[in-house]
C-alpha cells in the first residue's frame, strides 16, 4: 500500500514541538480548553510545562513496540537496568547518583528489563486478539495529518490509519478493561477520535472514517478489549469539538479565559 501524500512523515519530537510552539491545535489541547480555558491558556503561554514522566515514557514505548514494531522500538529505546553495584551484584537504585549519572549519558530513553518484559506481554496480547490483529494488519502507524478546520490550524498523529479501509484506531493502556468506560469519559477519548476523524476526512476527501479503540491491560491477564465508536457518537462529539473551537476563537479575541467554575453551584446530595 502506498502512503498518501496527505500523511506527513515527521518524527514525533517535531510533531510535539509544533504543538508546544502553538503552531497547531491538537485534540489534547482542545480537551484542555473544553475542561478549563484558564488551564489551556496557562499551557499555551508556557506557565505550565508538562513533565516527561516515567508513565509517559512507558506509554510511548508501548505504542512504539505494539504499533511500530520491535525494530523501531530497538532503534528508539535502550533496554537496561543500569550499572551494577559490585557490593550487591544488583543494579543501583534509580535514585542513586551512580544510576542517574549513567542515565544522563544515554542518548535514548531507558526501559528497564521488567518493563520491557511487560511490554512484550502486552504486545502479544494485542496480536492474539482476533479483532485487534485484523485492525493492525494493514495501514500506517503514527499518521500525522495537518489542515485548517474552522479557520484553526490543526494537526493529528493517529496511532493507526488505514486509508483503504478508511479506518482510524487508537491504542490505549489501562489497569482494568472492565472500567475502561470511565477512562473513555475521564480522558475524552471519543472527542479525541472525533477530532482525528474530522481532520482525516478533510485531508483525504473521504467520508468520516471508522474509529476504533483498542484497550490493553497493564497487568495479568493482559486482557484486550476492542470498541467501535458509533457514527452518531462521533458526530455528536465532532459538533462539540466545533463549538469548542468557536469558543476558543472568542476567548482569543477577548483575552478572557474562564475557569468554568465562576457560577454558583448547588449541592443537594
Amino acid at each position: 500500500m502506498n502512503k498518501p501524500e496527505y500523511i506527513i512523515d515527521i518524527p514525533a519530537d517535531d510533531y510535539h514541538a509544533a504543538t508546544k510552539a502553538n503552531e497547531y491545535t491538537t485534540s489534547h489541547r482542545l480537551q484542555l480548553f473544553r475542561r478549563c480555558p484558564a488551564l489551556y491558556f496557562k499551557h499555551i503561554s508556557g506557565e505550565i510545562v508538562e513533565a516527561d514522566t516515567a508513565a509517559f515514557t512507558f506509554g510511548r514505548a508501548t505504542h512504539t513496540l505494539v504499533i511500530e514494531g520491535p525494530d523501531k522500538f530497538d532503534a528508539e529505546y535502550v533496554v537496561a537496568d543500569g550499572p551494577v553495584n559490585p557490593k550487591t551484584n544488583a543494579p543501583y537504585g534509580k535514585t542513586t547518583k551512580a544510576y542517574l549519572d549513567w542515565a544522563a549519558q544515554q542518548t535514548r530513553p531507558v526501559i528497564g528489563s521488567e518493563d520491557h518484559a511487560l511490554l512484550l506481554k502486552m504486545r502479544d496480547a494485542v496480536f492474539t486478539h482476533d479483532t485487534a490483529r485484523e485492525i493492525f494488519a494493514a495501514g500506517f502507524p503514527e499518521a500525522t495529518m495537518r489542515t485548517t478546520w474552522l479557520d484553526e490550524p490543526v494537526q493529528i498523529r493517529a496511532d493507526w490509519y488505514d486509508p483503504e479501509r478508511n479506518l482510524i484506531a487508537d491504542l490505549k493502556t489501562c489497569a482494568d478493561v472492565d472500567r475502561f468506560q470511565y477512562d473513555v469519559r475521564d480522558f475524552g477519548y471519543v472527542h479525541q477520535l472525533a477530532f482525528y476523524a474530522q481532520v482525516a476526512a478533510k485531508v483525504s476527501g473521504k467520508p468520516l472514517p471508522e474509529c476504533w479503540l483498542v484497550a490493553v491491560e497493564k497487568r495479568e491477564p493482559y486482557r484486550v478489549a476492542v470498541y467501535k465508536l458509533t457514527d452518531d457518537l462521533l458526530e455528536q462529539c465532532a459538533r462539540q469539538n466545533e463549538a469548542a473551537i468557536e469558543e476558543l476563537h472568542a476567548c482569543r479575541k477577548t483575552n478572557v479565559w474562564p475557569t468554568r467554575t465562576e457560577d454558583l453551584r448547588i449541592l443537594d446530595v
